[in-house]
């Protein structure tokens, strides 16, 4: 039985299509929009509309921007003979809040998951491999410590190593405030490998 008319169903069915949305959010969501001042549901469609419309990849890195250049890859601050390695714009903007990484970035919008049928040639590699060309001294691969990241580090690393660049990988390991008891035997030596001295 619906409790909602048309309208409202059509809508809760759309938000709840949305990643990370669950039927219950879908209506509050919904609900919210449903009560909001006429203009206020312009603004919020309008940028969407011109979101859609505007962005793009980033020339160099592959990252979402709105310009030809990322904001980035556009600063010539930053140390463009470095560059780490992501699996999604997410990780990227991750890594960019710690505001300790200086490089830029290449985004390969996935990871090899043979599983799913992706293989290299479904995400950036072939771009990576063709701004490698210039002069770049280290690749930081900073994939995630997933089955699908560890493969598409490990054939990252076989593609790249033959050309002389410096291929480094995250250091992975116990999260802050985790109980050592509860980690897993990887982690932990992940950890224990990539320590630093204090």
């Amino acid at each position: 039985m619906d409790l909602y008319s048309g309208h409202i169903n059509k809508l809760i069915e759309e938000l709840a299509a949305l990643p990370g949305i669950g039927s219950k959010s879908a209506q509050r969501l919904a609900f919210h929009l449903i009560s909001l001042p006429k203009e206020k549901v312009e603004r919020l469609t309008n940028s969407i509309l011109e979101a859609k419309a505007n962005v793009r990849y980033c020339r160099e890195c592959y990252t979402l921007t709105d310009r030809e250049l990322c904001p980035v890859c556009a600063n010539e601050k930053r140390n463009h003979r470095m560059i780490m390695v992501v699996e999604n714009t997410r990780d990227l903007a991750a890594y960019e809040k710690t505001g300790k990484y200086e490089g830029v970035y290449h985004v390969l919008h996935g990871a090899i998951s043979p599983m799913l049928g992706i293989g290299p040639g479904d995400i950036r590699l072939k771009e990576l491999l063709e701004r490698l060309q210039g002069e770049v001294d280290e690749v930081i691969i900073a994939t995630n410590s997933s089955l699908e990241g560890e493969t598409t580090a490990m054939y990252i690393s076989k593609l790249i190593k033959p050309l002389g660049v410096r291929v480094t990988r995250i250091a992975s390991g116990v999260p802050v405030g985790g109980d050592l008891e509860y980690i897993d035997e990887v982690t932990l030596l992940r950890a224990l490998e990539g320590r630093v001295e204090i």
